[in-house]
């Protein structure tokens, strides 16, 4: 197996509180990430990001079906308002969408990498750490 690299902070987007509990369990379980910074709403995740000292993150987990603002509405506000900063980030859709529009729709978006159904697994954070070395 190749050498996998340290994912210094993976962010997770999602609505559920027990997704984000496993979400934590799975990324300490993989042994290569360092931080996890989880946020319930997308709007909470996007008043972080307009911290002036907040850490660039590795990875964005995001849900697409949230209360008030859905993954692709996150994204949408996220581009506008950050530009190329944000179009730097890695973003993986994490999801329980079986909708192949929803699909089409995530690979219009030069960030999002990946598209993975839950739960999360160690082989989706390794695979998603592939990106980060890229």
């Amino acid at each position: 197996m190749t050498h996998l690299p340290m994912i210094k902070t993976v962010i997770t987007i999602d609505d559920e509180p027990i997704d984000q509990m496993i979400y934590k369990r799975v990324l300490k379980r993989s042994g290569i990430v360092e931080n996890v910074l989880d946020f319930q709403l997308a709007e909470e995740a996007l008043a972080w990001f307009r911290t002036e000292d907040r850490v660039t993150p590795d990875i964005v987990f995001l849900d697409i079906h949230m209360p008030r603002m859905n993954g692709f509405e996150f994204l949408d506000e996220a581009i506008a308002e950050f530009g190329e900063e944000f179009a730097e980030c890695i973003v993986v859709m994490l999801t329980t969408s079986l909708d192949p529009a929803d699909r089409e729709r995530a690979s219009r978006y030069p960030m999002v990498r990946d598209y993975l159904s839950k739960p999360l697994t160690v082989e989706n954070v390794q695979l998603a750490a592939r990106y980060v070395s890229e």
